[in-house]
């Protein structure tokens, strides 16, 4: 898989998450009555696809809004760690629940290459060792 495909995946998924995320509180009420009655009608394999998606999504975001420390470098990666991060995670929720061996052999590439990036950003300012993973398949804010 290419590059472009899997950022392209990535983005795809992220612009759904921000998509489906309300602006206001008046909006969260509107989208709960929606999404009550959305999952109502899909499978419990797809809703608990859908909750630990959403975690995997609230982790990273999270984790992308560290405190600037004037290092652009450090910065930066400090910022795009926890967004492959995401997308490995998200891949491993598919995994989990997806039978479609097309989109399964993606989410396996997207982990592969995602991780191997991790490992290219961080050794690009000089953090030598992969943090030990956390339980739910992510890895701590080691490093930064």
């Amino acid at each position: 898989m290419t590059f472009e495909r899997g950022a392209s995946a990535v983005l795809a998924i992220c612009i759904m998450a921000a998509a489906s995320t309300p602006a206001s509180a008046k909006e969260a009420g509107h989208h709960s009555a929606i999404a009550d009655e959305w999952t109502s009608r899909i499978s419990p394999e797809a809703t608990a696809f859908l909750a630990e998606n959403a975690q995997a999504m609230e982790r990273m975001m999270e984790l992308m809004h560290a405190a600037p420390t004037g290092d652009i470098d450090k910065d930066f990666v400090t910022m795009m760690i926890p967004h492959h991060q995401g997308a490995i995670d998200m891949a491993r929720a598919v995994l989990r629940s997806s039978r479609n061996e097309a989109v399964r052999r993606l989410a396996q590439e997207i982990i592969v290459t995602q991780e191997d990036e991790i490992r290219a950003m961080r050794l690009a300012i000089g953090i030598h060792a992969m943090p030990a993973a956390s339980p739910t398949g992510s890895t701590t804010r080691q490093g930064r």
